[in-house]
């Protein structure tokens, strides 16, 4: 038989033995806490805590889910690249949409040192329409991403998507008429 082995000495207390018993039931518990850490497999109700964790700059408890998590997927790279072109980028790929940026030395002629130009084109993918207070909160958390000296201009872009139906008909020039009878043997 295999006997318990215990990590309590000889002299142990009669509350130490019962709380390793209680360990010992807790052990047989399974572990989800891996879940938890990945803004892909955690629960929506523990996100929140999970954006507030990884250091998510702007949250909202109306944001769409999918916008919620892929937030807090880009987080990091957020973080690592803070104060450059590419966190910007990434912000505003993180709420689903897309960015041309032109800094001063781009321009032609080249414009006030510490400027860029911001294109921002919000597609409303991850079930967001791209409304004023949506906007304003892009624009909030690419303010928390670009450097503090630099100042910029703001563009909105938008897609617009259309599609042309094709329709065909065909119509009889001709027409015959078949007599057909079967023959009896």
């Amino acid at each position: 038989m295999t006997e318990v082995r215990t990590l309590l000495p000889p002299n142990a207390t009669t509350l130490e033995r019962a709380v390793e018993g209680a360990d010992a039931q807790l052990m047989g518990i399974p572990m989800v806490h891996h879940l938890l850490w990945n803004p892909w497999t955690c629960p929506a109700e523990f996100l929140p805590f999970l954006a507030w964790t990884v250091s998510v700059d702007t949250w909202d408890s109306e944001w769409p889910e999918q916008i919620k998590r892929a937030r807090i997927a880009s987080s990091f790279q957020i973080q690592r690249h803070k104060g450059t072109a590419q966190s910007i980028a990434d912000v505003v790929a993180s709420f689903g949409g897309q960015v041309q940026l032109r800094e001063w030395w781009q321009m032609d002629p080249p414009g006030q040192p510490h400027t860029f130009e911001l294109l921002l084109t919000l597609s409303g993918q991850g079930g967001q329409d791209a409304t004023a207070d949506f906007i304003d909160q892009v624009m909030a958390a690419v303010d928390r991403a670009k450097p503090v000296r630099s100042h910029y201009s703001f563009t909105q872009g938008i897609n617009a998507e259309g599609a042309i139906g094709v329709l065909g008909v065909a119509r009889v020039l001709t027409s015959t008429r078949l007599q057909l009878s079967a023959s009896e043997p």
